[in-house]
């Protein structure tokens, strides 16, 4: 009988460097799950989520073409938390089932499960282990504003709506240190994908941070 894939969860801070880290993963030979995409994808037009959202948020958030404007979207609810938990209650079970059937549907020996909100959407319970990427919060900052073309304060919104990284950094099983040099990411990276792979391994993806 094959052993069923070692499920990891993977998030951060906002404007961390994850993507990095997934294609490094993803070299190594796992399979990446991209929660993001998901929730983009659930969204569209039509869709059961997206009816949900306009009846709630109103037509204001739509684009000429009907389609659901993620940036109205963004700065609706990054500056209002009771309507940000609102939108997670429509948006976060669906997304979770989606996961389930990405996950159900390879045989890969590592999935990597990208979710920048895996704590806060109650994805921890479907992961074996949780790898958080992080960098001072200075630089998260800085990052942000030069990514994403926002103020100051649109960029502390936006981290303030995340579970802070601190506590996200003591419920992790791995660290990534994304200031040290790329080489020094890539041999992290590789050392946890071995652990995972591991057969002589008790819990063979068990490992010290």
């Amino acid at each position: 009988m094959m052993k069923r894939p070692i499920v990891v969860g993977l998030t951060g801070g906002i404007a961390s460097g994850k993507s990095t880290v997934l294609k490094e993963f993803k070299r190594l030979g796992a399979k990446i799950i991209d929660s993001d995409e998901i929730a983009h994808r659930i969204i569209l037009k039509g869709t059961p989520a997206y009816k949900k959202i306009v009846r709630v948020f109103g037509e204001y958030i739509l684009r000429p073409n009907r389609e659901i404007d993620r940036k109205k979207l963004g700065n609706i609810i990054f500056s209002d938390s009771k309507r940000r938990k609102i939108l997670e209650k429509i948006t976060h079970p669906v997304i979770i089932d989606e996961i389930k059937k990405e996950i159900n549907r390879f045989t890969r020996k590592v999935i990597i499960i990208d979710a920048p909100l895996l704590f806060e959407a109650g994805l921890t319970a479907m992961v074996d282990k949780i790898i958080v990427v992080w960098i001072p919060k200075k630089l998260q900052i800085d990052r942000l504003i030069k990514r994403n073309k926002l103020t100051y304060k649109q960029a502390k919104q936006q981290i303030s709506a995340q579970m802070p990284l601190k506590t996200k950094k003591k419920l992790a099983d791995y660290l990534i240190d994304n200031t040290q040099p790329l080489p020094v990411a890539k041999e992290r990276i590789k050392k946890f994908f071995e652990k995972c792979l591991d057969k002589n391994s008790k819990y063979r993806y068990n490992i010290n941070r």
